[in-house]
């Protein structure tokens, strides 16, 4: 079995393979290194911690990936050789030395543990679990190995955290796991190790419960969620104590004698339920002074001796109470936010296995509320209802969160890479490609608030090209919620709503918009942003454009406007479009944030915008006035030749020739044709006109 080991540099974002066997891993592992990068990482965290500082040296440390072996592709991407079989689960959060080695001997009562060894920090225990299909084999293909990894993930949590004493942090069971290089001389390895018997699986698994944490606290209050302290919950504990305390005194003041208030305070400190070395802590705090610590300390303890019924009694109001409990509930059972893209609250539970944030609906709302008062919790509907509309909700914008969290460019390019995917003729698709993905992630960013991304690819293609498949795979997985393959031009208000709700619009089948929509589509493509009135609400808002187009078609007389065509870029696909391919999406917006970063053009210039309409012509679809008109006339070459008419005295004239009674609205749009076939033309005072040669 060997497994990849995988050093990036943070200066350059360039990774480094390299695969190992499991057994000289194992002994790389017991050994520390000569740099002692990891002594020194285990020294260094209690004084990097809360300071936002990193260690200098992480990067020397590489990552290991343990259920798969990867390989390059011939473009230099990620690629997964062959699959180990290896789950990882973590304990973390860990005291020290004596918590490590108990994890890691609970872990190793199991025959299906492969490996247990503590983490880089030092406080940490990586546990790997062998699994096989009951043949003994391993899934080959990376669809197989990814619904298998998933459900050997919840098995092993299943059956580990039983064993356990302290908590599995759940992380998402995808095959790219990793952990940093780490030094454990004591690790614990069982290369015999028997694995756990799993059928291949055909579906992900369902998001199931696994753990309901009970608690029954005297003070509820203090119920924290893990990795949490208590301290801010005792602060406020303290202060209502505090301010009850002060009702019951007269004309104190600081700088008084403290035994008074000291009395009355330890009195609503211990039946709310506060420990008494907090007390004093807190009163330190408020009424500090060197020669007062002795006095404050003696008389606490002995009022804390006299005093009986610890907890029993809240220092705060009923209303205070039950808002900070249900606070503190909605805080240790789910995690909320909202989605600024989506428009929408999403949630996923605490102490469960659920990986996705999903949408809160009025069913989840209303289970949370039973939840609440099953802990016993007397609020209403409107209480949850309140805390959920509240700004204690954060705020989760899920573009902005990807492309922020791309990391560094290696420097190579993959967006014109991306663009060579597509068989055409065209020797400009590379670079027009390049700037329209270039500003498609601009207006992502919201660079431009005074323009759209108006600039539109359009892949002309017989039918199985995949021509759809590869504007899906523009999108990396995480954002492909913001795909659409369609848009109703008809409902001019929801087509004007997609454009802050999706990031990608493909318009598939675009020949069949009709030439009225045709105008309405132009409209969308140039929109900045959208003002529209939200469903029940009284005022209209503006909504933040992130829609980009691109668009489809088996036809390829596509373009029907008079005035031009430069808002497309129409591509002619020769060959079927080669989608089966590994794509590096965090590199390939990597990249694109690196140009834009660096001041790169996201925009089309006057030379490509001459491109576009040299190049569109062949799929310019002329209308029937225009092909009428090149079958009795033709440009003028020169002065001396032909006359001068009028788009009015032309159309008389056609009339007369093909005897059909010709629309005088049309004249307005007649010219303009004129114009877009080049015919020369002259302002007079009795209108514009055009030099032409009529056949004989």
């Amino acid at each position: 079995m060997k497994l990849t080991l995988i050093r990036t540099d943070r200066e350059t974002g360039k990774e480094t393979f390299s695969a190992i066997r499991i057994e000289t891993l194992i002994e790389k592992i017991k050994i520390e290194n000569k740099a002692a990068y990891i002594s020194t990482l285990r020294h260094l965290i209690p004084m990097l911690q809360g300071t936002g500082s990193q260690y200098i040296d992480i990067d020397k440390l590489p990552r290991i990936y343990p259920a798969t072996e990867y390989a390059r592709t011939k473009e230099g991407e990620r690629r997964v050789k062959t699959y180990n079989g290896l789950v990882q689960i973590e304990v973390n959060h860990l005291a020290g030395f004596a918590e490590v080695e108990q994890v890691k001997q609970q872990a190793s009562l199991l025959p299906q543990t492969f490996a247990a060894f503590c983490g880089s920090s030092g406080r940490s225990v990586k546990i790997w679990v062998l699994f096989a299909l009951p043949d003994g084999s391993l899934p080959e293909r990376e669809s197989d190995m990814t619904l298998f990894h998933a459900h050997a993930y919840r098995m092993a949590v299943n059956c580990y955290q039983p064993l356990l004493p302290y908590a599995i942090t759940l992380k998402d069971p995808s095959l790219s796991q990793s952990c940093r290089m780490t030094l454990d001389e004591q690790l614990y390895y069982n290369p015999t190790a028997v694995p756990f018997c799993l059928e291949q699986p055909f579906t992900m698994p369902g998001e199931k419960t696994f753990r309901e944490q009970k608690q029954a606290e005297t003070n509820p209050l203090l119920r924290m969620q893990p990795g949490c302290t208590s301290s801010d919950t005792f602060s406020m504990l303290f202060e209502a104590a505090l301010d009850r305390a002060f009702d019951g005194l007269e004309n104190w003041k600081r700088g008084d004698d403290l035994r008074p208030l000291l009395a009355r305070l330890a009195e609503h400190c211990y039946k709310a339920g506060i420990p008494e070395e907090e007390v004093v802590r807190q009163t330190l705090m408020h009424y500090y002074r060197e020669a007062d610590e002795p006095v404050i300390r003696a008389t606490l303890h002995n009022l804390y001796r006299e005093c009986t019924g610890f907890g029993t009694h809240s220092s705060m109001t009923v209303e205070q109470e039950i808002t900070f409990r249900l606070e503190e509930f909605m805080k240790r059972r789910y995690e909320f936010r909202y989605n600024t893209v989506l428009d929408e609250l999403e949630y996923r539970q605490r102490d469960s296995i659920h990986f996705q944030f999903r949408p809160a609906d009025q069913r989840i709302r209303s289970s949370i509320a039973l939840n609440a008062l099953k802990e016993g919790i007397r609020v209403w509907d409107r209480d949850v209802a309140r805390y959920l509309t509240s700004d204690y909700i954060s705020l989760y914008n899920p573009i902005e969160e990807y492309l922020n969290d791309t990391g560094r460019w290696d420097g190579k390019d993959r967006i014109r890479a991306l663009a060579d995917l597509v068989p055409c003729e065209n020797p400009h698709w590379r670079e027009l490609f390049y700037r329209w993905f270039l500003s498609m992630t601009a207006h992502w960013r919201g660079l431009d608030k005074q323009h759209g991304n108006s600039t539109s690819p359009l892949l002309v293609g017989a039918q199985g090209y995949r021509k759809s498949t590869f504007c899906r795979i523009l999108l990396p997985p995480e954002l492909r919620f913001g795909y659409a393959d369609s848009i109703d031009f008809k409902s001019k208000r929801d087509a004007e709503r997609s454009l802050g709700r999706f990031f990608l619009i493909n318009i598939d089948e675009f020949d069949q918009i009709s030439d009225n929509q045709q105008g309405f589509l132009k409209h969308l493509l140039q929109k900045p942003v959208a003002n529209l009135r939200k469903p029940y609400g009284t005022a209209i808002q503006e909504i933040r454009r992130y829609a980009s187009f691109i668009g489809t078609s088996n036809q390829k007389d596509l373009l029907t406007d008079p005035s031009g065509s430069r808002r497309f870029i129409c591509i002619e696909v020769t060959a079927p479009i080669n989608t089966n391919v590994t794509i590096n999406y965090r590199q390939l917006y990597a990249q694109a944030m690196s140009a834009i970063s660096k001041g790169e053009r996201y925009w089309l210039d006057d030379a490509d915008e001459a491109i576009l309409k040299q190049t569109n012509q062949e799929f310019e679809q002329p209308s029937p006035l225009e092909q009428l008109f090149l079958c009795h006339f033709r440009a003028a070459l020169s002065e001396d030749e032909g006359e001068w008419m009028t788009p009015m005295e032309i159309l008389s004239f056609l009339q007369k020739k093909t005897k059909d009674r010709l629309s005088i609205n049309k004249v307005a749009h007649f010219g303009r044709a004129l114009r877009k076939l080049g015919i020369s033309s002259r302002r007079m005072s009795r209108g514009t006109e055009y030099h032409v040669i009529k056949f004989p």
